[in-house]
């Protein structure tokens, strides 16, 4: 299954840096991303480098979900793609 990596999670004076927001294709509802909740995500940088991260929970109700990766993703990470397992 394939997701895209939308923000950091974030509050208004601090920033997770290994808590990511994740749109998931074919997920629209709270619902169908709770299903999702504790499979595997990886990010594959440019240079072929990969990091693991976990589902941990739902985001809103419009089908995010939050991922903590086991390192922090780049900057450049936002926008791109990430892989389900």
């Amino acid at each position: 299954m394939k997701g895209k990596v939308i923000q950091f999670r974030r509050g208004r004076h601090t920033v997770h840096e290994k808590h990511f927001l994740i749109e998931m294709e074919g997920v629209s509802k709270r619902t169908d991303a709770e299903k999702l909740v504790g499979k595997n995500v990886e990010w594959k940088s440019p240079a072929g480098k990969i990091i693991n991260g976990k589902i941990s929970g739902a985001h809103g109700g419009k089908g995010l979900v939050r991922a903590i990766f086991e390192r922090g993703l780049p900057g450049q990470a936002i926008t791109t793609g990430v892989e389900i397992k």
